[in-house]
């Protein structure tokens, strides 16, 4: 429910109330016109939103909140094309006072003109998510993969990333890989919502934001309150899930230890494809436990509308046909601009569920089949943000495996914000500078001169107050100067295969702060079918460092007869992580942090540690610890 007062709660109650609806318009341009309630067409304005579909309750789910108008307004339709609508509805409260309450943001896809009026139909900022997704191989957690799509559609994430790291999955790595059923950034949020056992919706405020489902009752909807309604004679309520593995083509199946409730079908999830069968045991149960919440009455009812409500929002009804004791949530509403508001909740009945079988192990057609002479390709982009200083920084690695012997290309593209160190320059200017020197006349040198009767001069004679010109001297100067310039910075890559490094072929740029481009390209002979294959792209810089930012950087591998997923070889990587300390007597060292990672599709146990005991150094014959 949207924060509103005690008092805002109270008047919404009354059997009589005072409101008015307001409104605002802006254009592309910047236009801005208002709009009053006087302005609205009686019984024309509406605001519908949804968060599961018309059976049954789900996860993930991504709909676009619809809104219509009709006003008394002569502005130019043409110019309405993507423009904002806000709603505004202001109720009287104790005191005499109006409390406003923002009912949402949209933007306008019709525009119709009549003789006198403007029609408009407009969508919340879900519909930006409806953007082509390019089906990148990528890795990340989900706060990762949500600031991908909020920076990719332009719409700002109301959740915060402690919120979202700190839910039962958030901090758990995900992976898409090509082969997917992903076609748009909102395809992608519905797969995130899934794993983090919620929904989606966009906000009063125009933010996307992850809502889940509740069992605490934000209010309670008595008989008074209602004109109609209809209530279920069953409790929807889920104590399994079921998500199918794409390796081994069957719906694995997931409950809690009484399993005689719903089962939710997750379908075939990408980010909960891979992995040990542990995590995905894991995922699943963090899953099932945000979803064994659910235990609501299905209903539909009209009632006398409180436009706090929100989607996801539990209920209590009282009075009438309705069960005090039993909860309710909203999974739709419509709310009539001066009218009546419907509230509904769908759900299905448990007891139908159990005449049918809950492990759906007929999946045939999930997994594309690799076609004689189809060009297959494997891509990338980063959900994660690089820094490239003096070392290597891993910023592009693809698995990837063929059907038969072949050759593929690689291409990559990465956008890099390098800052230059700055450098000291010195230098000597050298030149002539000429000097204007004045020079007397005395008008005694022509006459003789002056002299006394002791013979000895008037003293006037160099005194240069005589009347003359200047003479020009020319000395020649050299002078040191100093000045801070912008340096080059060198970016150095380096190419890896199969955790051999490419020594052939070493690509290098140099370049001044800014923002660059990076173009790679790299042809592979004679690949070995039926193996997986790994190719990495390091970067660093030298004389400067550079950043790359999340989608910054982008790669896919071509070639025909490439697998549509690559298997697991056995293959084990193991990353340390140096950062410099030092010892006690000044001697600088480096000190060491190792980090296993282990993914086997087989029960084992995951742990490792190194242990060194008391170390002598030569020359100073004092034992160290380091653990």
């Amino acid at each position: 429910m949207y924060p509103v007062s005690e008092a805002f709660l109270r008047a919404v109650q009354e059997n009589t109330r005072r409101y008015y609806w307001t409104g605002r318009i802006t254009t592309k341009g910047g236009a801005v016109y208002p709009f009053g309630y006087e302005d609205i067409v009686k019984g024309s304005g509406y605001i519908f939103a949804q968060c599961c579909g018309s059976a049954e309750i789900e996860l993930g789910t991504v709909y676009a909140a619809e809104m219509g108008v009709t006003l008394f307004s002569q502005v130019d339709r043409y110019t309405l094309d993507g423009a904002k609508v806000e709603l505004f509805y202001h109720l009287r409260v104790e005191g005499g006072g109006f409390e406003e309450v923002p009912m949402g943001i949209f933007e306008v896809s019709e525009a119709n003109r009549t003789a006198h009026c403007l029609e408009l139909k407009a969508y919340d900022y879900m519909l930006r998510f409806e953007k082509s997704f390019n089906g990148f191989e990528s890795v990340g957690n989900a706060w990762a993969f949500l600031e991908l799509c909020c920076k990719s559609c332009g719409v700002e994430m109301e959740n915060t990333r402690a919120e979202i790291e700190g839910m039962p999955n958030g901090r758990e790595l995900l992976s898409i890989y090509p082969e997917n059923d992903i076609g748009t950034y909102r395809d992608v949020l519905f797969f995130v919502g899934q794993v983090l056992g919620g929904f989606f919706c966009i906000n009063r405020r125009g933010r996307l934001e992850l809502r889940k489902y509740g069992a605490e009752p934000v209010m309670e909807v008595q008989g008074r309150h209602r004109f109609s309604s209809s209530f279920s004679d069953f409790i929807t309520r889920y104590t399994a899930v079921s998500s199918t593995n794409l390796r081994t083509q069957t719906a694995e199946y997931y409950a809690l230890d009484t399993d005689d409730g719903l089962t939710m079908n997750l379908g075939v999830n990408p980010l909960l494809q891979f992995g040990l069968e542990e995590t995905r045991r894991q995922l699943c149960g963090n899953i099932l436990a945000d979803l064994s919440v659910v235990n609501y009455v299905p209903f539909d009812s009209s009632t006398i509308g409180n436009p706090a409500l929100d989607l996801g929002d539990v209920l209590t009804f009282s009075g009438g046909q309705a069960d005090g004791e039993q909860v309710t949530c909203i999974t739709s509403f419509q709310c009539r601009i001066g009218g009546r508001q419907s509230l509904k909740c769908v759900g299905k009945n448990p007891r139908l569920a159990q005449a049918k079988s809950k492990n759906d192990k007929n999946i045939s057609g999930l997994l594309n089949q690799i076609e004689a002479g189809k060009v297959g390709i494997h891509t990338f982009t980063n959900a994660s943000a690089y820094t490239v200083a003096e070392d290597n920084v891993r910023i592009i690695s693809i698995e990837f495996a063929a059907k038969e012997e072949t050759h593929v290309q690689f291409f990559g593209q990465a956008v890099v914000d390098v800052r230059a160190a700055q450098e000291e320059r010195t230098a000597s200017a050298s030149g002539s500078i000429v000097v204007p020197i004045p020079v007397g006349t005395d008008a005694g040198a022509e006459t003789g001169g002056n002299r006394d009767s002791a013979g000895e001069d008037d003293g006037r004679a160099g005194d240069g107050s005589g009347t003359g010109g200047s003479t020009d001297i020319t000395v020649e100067v050299e002078l040191p100067v100093t000045w801070t310039e912008d340096g080059k910075a060198v970016a150095y890559v380096t190419y890896e295969f199969n955790d051999s490094e490419i020594l052939a072929h070493r690509p290098a740029e140099t370049w001044g702060s800014g923002k660059h481009i990076l173009s790679l390209y790299y042809p592979i002979d004679n690949l070995v079918p039926n193996i997986t294959n790994t190719f990495n792209v390091y970067l660093r810089m030298e004389n400067g460092t550079g950043e790359i930012e999340t989608g910054g950087c982008i790669a896919s591998i071509s070639g025909q007869g490439m697998a549509a997923a690559a298997a697991w070889d056995g293959t084990v990587t193991v990353e340390e992580y140096v950062s410099r300390f030092a010892f006690g007597g000044g001697l600088g060292m480096k000190g060491f942090a190792g980090e296993m990672g282990i993914e086997t599709m087989e029960l084992v146990r995951k742990s490792y540690a190194d242990s060194i005991g008391k170390v002598l150094i030569g020359a100073f014959g004092k034992p160290i610890d380091l653990a």
